[in-house]
């Protein structure tokens, strides 16, 4: 993998983190300006929801640090295991992951299929995380298709929910919902990831 593509790579993931807490749902009200963190825990409280009429479920929401991990992981593919930069971007990745985590409370008191979804999104990632650093039998073109589905699902997944969501947000609040710049950091951030894949040559092993 070519440095230059690792760094439009690194520049993509970064502005996928940065917008997680930048605001998704903007309103005047402080209480109500939400950013892409707050967005999952926040929705499950509106009627439509409890009554499962939002598709994509709630949990999309908490798809960003999950797809941000991956990225990380598959950028570093076929760097040399001999480098500690290479385990410390690994480790990384996982940590970013553990921003879907639910909260004790709700493992403790919620049922366990409004958080199962997101304990298996950090589960990939973890074994995505020992896979790669334990193989490198495998195509060279296979991280850059992985690279521009998970940028593509990770570009088009919280923009649907959001869109979704948006109308049931204007009835419950009585106003007019913009699209926060959070929303939109996300989509760029995920798609330039899928762009600078798409567009690379296939990586060799380092």
């Amino acid at each position: 993998m070519s440095l230059k593509r690792d760094q439009w790579l690194a520049v993509g993931i970064t502005v996928i983190l940065i917008s997680y807490f930048l605001p998704w749902l903007p309103h005047p009200a402080a209480g109500l300006r939400l950013i892409g963190l707050e967005m999952g825990e926040w929705v499950k409280f509106l009627p439509q929801v409890q009554a499962g009429q939002l598709r994509p479920g709630r949990d999309t929401f908490y798809l960003p640090p999950i797809s941000a991990g991956l990225l990380l992981l598959l950028m570093t593919w076929y760097w040399p295991h001999g480098r500690w930069q290479t385990w410390v971007a690994r480790l990384l990745a996982v940590l970013v992951s553990l921003l879907a985590l639910p909260a004790i409370e709700a493992i403790r008191f919620d049922p366990p299929a409004t958080y199962q979804q997101r304990l298996w999104g950090v589960g990939l990632v973890i074994v995505a995380a020992v896979a790669i650093a334990g193989s490198r039998r495998l195509p060279a073109w296979l991280p850059t298709v992985l690279l521009i589905l998970v940028g593509s699902v990770g570009a088009i997944w919280p923009l649907w929910a959001y869109l979704a969501v948006r109308p049931m947000v204007v009835e419950w609040l009585g106003t007019a919902v913009a699209i926060g710049p959070g929303i939109w950091g996300n989509f760029i951030g995920h798609g330039l990831a899928a762009i600078t894949a798409a567009r690379a040559r296939p990586a060799k092993p380092g």
